[in-house]
């Protein structure tokens, strides 16, 4: 069964966030946060055959980001080779799941695998992008291909790891946000590392969420803390003060501890991500992760009238949650763009975040 939309109006978000789908996409984060609370980055940490499997999975991802490199473009906005490496992920993925997914669920669950790369057409990336590599993951649980012990592995390995490569894309083929507020003020395209990287420090004596403003401190424990590492990264492509280019982060900096901050990261993610429908409008649903909206058709969540932002096949419905017809957004240039076009590599490709020297932007 192919995955489809299904929360097209506002009525659609409201009943899937009272639906056992939500309660059970949400529970599994939780269960992800909770299995890596006081686990370091570094920490040695058994793979099971399954997960190794997937982080083979992520480095033929890799490797053919790293074999499609990005035309030449004056642009900063997203480069067309992006389209290129998409197209090869979706012919291969059924192959490269083949050892991982029963036959029978190759199709559904591939596609929750496609989509955590960005979108094609408007070459871009934001939380909803993220959120289906979490469905991905989800789907496997549900199979029980991967078992709750997996866990651990599943989030400082396998899901760290996706992470990384996401960068890579970002940077190689210059990834716009998606929407025009990214992830209102935490960082241009991610939500989730934050919040298992403030699992992650939950429990330590030392470090508070203000030493984010040490640099000493980014670079020492970054390589232990996914929180910390986002941080670093975010610093490393944007000019000027973190308290400037993302006051969200400088404001959460002045929780008390990483527990409130894990916490409210969560209650914002419910909130901010999967309570938002310009993000779960694109969420897909299958017979894994089932929910039923009430729309009998895309066109009816736009009461029949055409839209008039060029949505094509994205069929955009609402912006920021509001009305019709704003549903594209504006097109915002990526701060990695600007970044990455002043110390990008032969190939085009940074698999590894650095530290690069951006020119200010429209929006950074």
């Amino acid at each position: 069964m192919i995955p489809v939309r299904q929360i097209l109006t506002p009525d659609d978000l409201t009943r899937f966030l009272e639906s056992p789908a939500c309660a059970e996409l949400l529970d599994f984060i939780n269960s992800l946060n909770d299995a890596i609370i006081g686990v370091k980055t570094s920490e040695n940490i058994e793979d099971s055959t399954v997960v190794r499997k997937l982080l083979t999975l992520l480095e033929n991802i890799r490797q053919t980001n790293k074999d499609i490199a990005p035309v030449d473009t004056k642009s900063r906005f997203g480069n067309p080779a992006f389209r290129d490496f998409y197209d090869k992920c979706e012919a291969q993925l059924p192959i490269w799941l083949a050892d991982i997914v029963p036959s029978d669920n190759i199709e559904e669950v591939s596609k929750y695998a496609q989509e955590c790369f960005g979108n094609r057409r408007r070459i871009d990336y934001g939380t909803g992008h993220e959120l289906n590599f979490l469905a991905f993951l989800l789907c496997l649980y549900k199979l029980e291909v991967v078992r709750r012990e997996d866990f651990r592995a599943l989030v400082i390995h396998v899901f760290f790891r996706y992470i990384e490569i996401m960068r890579g894309l970002q940077l190689s083929y210059w990834l716009e946000p998606a929407g025009s507020q990214g992830v209102w003020g935490l960082d241009d395209f991610h939500f989730l590392p934050f919040l298992f990287g403030a699992g992650q420090l939950r429990t330590h004596k030392h470090l508070r969420p203000k030493s984010i403003h040490s640099e000493e401190i980014l670079e020492e424990f970054s390589k232990d803390y996914m929180y910390f590492e986002s941080v670093r990264f975010v610093n490393s492509i944007k000019t000027g003060s973190i308290r400037w280019h993302s006051p969200m982060i400088d404001d959460i900096s002045g929780a008390k501890s990483w527990e409130k901050v894990n916490i409210g990261m969560f209650k914002m993610f419910r909130a901010e991500v999967i309570g938002k429908l310009p993000i779960m409008q694109h969420f897909m649903f299958g017979s894994l992760i089932s929910f039923k909206g009430n729309s009998e058709s895309e066109e009816a969540a736009h009461d029949g009238a055409p839209c008039e932002h060029d949505c094509g096949d994205h069929g955009h419905v609402y912006a920021f949650g509001q009305e019709f017809p704003d549903c594209c957004g504006i097109k915002v240039p990526s701060a990695a763009a600007a970044a990455a076009a002043e110390a990008q590599t032969d190939d085009g490709s940074l698999a590894k975040p650095r530290k690069v020297f951006a020119r200010p932007i429209p929006f950074d």
